[in-house]
């Protein structure tokens, strides 16, 4: 199957930092091939680097139903005419409308340490994701690891979510929509599957986001200004400021929203030393934090602090290769 490519410089995209960076956890990585494949708009996708190009394969995709004169069906695989459809969602997803680097060398002239990271950790992307499967991964992230909750993400998938395709023995589904995971017995059956007391306020989120209006309430969220929004996200059962915060800046497009956890507290006081030594983080501290970033790095601060936290994520570390970090291979 033929790759079909976007134009991009090499230092605007790094798919590494990006894909395996705690914001989305649909995408694998091949250490061999130097691939990733994953899952968004009910499409699975097949990506890769080659220098200044994104390339991309469609494996799958339901959009297929509704888009048959726009595409075509080859050996079970989609091939992409001259429409653009998938390359408009890639593109769409990735942000690339963003001219990065010029937004990099505003960082790194108003903070040293964003200079020093930015380095290495060049072209990472705030990715647009959608805000149905970006809420309910995060109500999944709670007390939790990457491993455990790209795992919970997938038995949403596999339980609730539409088949996609099977590639090479690994069969794909898309992410639910949010009226399959509001019905009352969604909460045993989730507990079942290991979810613990997420069950629960994956549940009632679902039946509450159903109750005032499903999309069109996300739709009216993006429009609001962004404290507006996030007091609304955290009306949802199980939605508290850090979670709120993810979605504005991942799906909702307030790209100043700023989560602060255990571990972005702890590159704050880096900046905020007189909250150095604190058991935890008060609404003010956490108040205190959002509004310094959004001071230094302005309208996209939680997409320019996004950088600091994948350059301090242990996974990233350094290792010798001082132009890329790569992942370590997960387990199969």
């Amino acid at each position: 199957m033929s790759w079909n490519q976007i134009k991009c410089k090499h230092r605007e995209v790094q798919l590494i930092g990006t894909l395996n960076g705690g914001q989305s956890f649909r995408w694998t990585y091949n250490q061999e091939n130097d691939e990733w494949i994953g899952i968004f708009s009910k499409t699975v996708w097949k990506l890769r680097q080659k220098d200044d190009y994104l390339h991309y394969q469609v494996l799958g995709s339901l959009l297929n139903k509704s888009t048959k004169n726009k595409t075509k069906q080859v050996n079970n695989k989609v091939e992409v005419n001259e429409n653009g459809l998938f390359t408009s969602l890639l593109k769409k997803y990735f942000r690339l409308e963003v001219d990065l680097g010029s937004y990099y060398k505003i960082w790194s002239e108003s903070d040293e340490l964003f200079k020093t990271a930015g380095q290495q950790f060049y072209g990472i992307r705030m990715l647009a994701q959608e805000p149905v499967e970006n809420l309910f991964s995060f109500i999944c992230s709670q007390n939790n690891h990457i491993s455990r909750i790209s795992s919970m993400v997938e038995k949403l998938c596999s339980n609730y979510g539409e088949e996609i395709s099977t590639h090479e023995g690994t069969t794909y589904y898309a992410f639910p929509e949010v009226e399959k995971l509001c019905e009352p017995k969604v909460e045993s059956q989730l507990r079942e599957l290991g979810f613990g007391y997420r069950a629960k306020f994956i549940q009632k989120s679902a039946a509450q986001i159903v109750e005032w209006g499903g999309g069109e309430w996300f739709k009216s969220l993006q429009e609001m200004k962004y404290k507006d929004a996030k007091s609304e996200l955290m009306k949802l059962h199980g939605i508290g400021p850090k979670v709120a915060d993810c979605i504005c800046l991942m799906s909702l497009h307030h790209l100043e929203a700023l989560p602060v956890d255990t571990h972005v507290y702890q590159i704050a006081t880096h900046y905020l030393p007189h909250l150095r030594g604190r058991k935890s983080v008060t609404d003010k501290m956490y108040a205190e934090i959002g509004d310094h970033f959004r001071k230094l790095y302005g309208d996209l601060a939680g997409w320019a602090h996004t950088v600091l936290f994948c350059a301090d994520l242990k996974k990233f570390q350094q290792n010798g290769d001082d132009e890329c970090v790569k992942p370590k291979k997960r387990r199969k």
